[in-house]
């Protein structure tokens, strides 16, 4: 299940996928899968995108909504 929490918050700072990975000097296809909850970022990259994104890390990664959509996906 996608984490809209953090698709969201993308596209409220205007971000493209590729954006956010050049800003966090990672891959696309890795924001993809964390939008698309086929994994998790690590707590230190959850928090550069927190910040990056000017969220709340517990909103992007945490809450029960994004935590359901985790786990109903294996």
């Amino acid at each position: 299940m996608k984490n809209n929490t953090l698709i969201e918050a993308r596209k409220r700072k205007g971000y493209t996928q590729k954006q956010l990975a050049d800003m966090l000097g990672c891959q696309k296809s890795t924001i993809s899968n964390w939008e698309n909850g086929h994994s998790t970022p690590s707590l230190t990259d959850a928090y550069r995108v927190a910040l990056v994104l000017d969220s709340d890390i517990h909103d992007l990664f945490l809450s029960n909504d994004v935590q359901d959509s985790y786990t109903s996906t294996t």
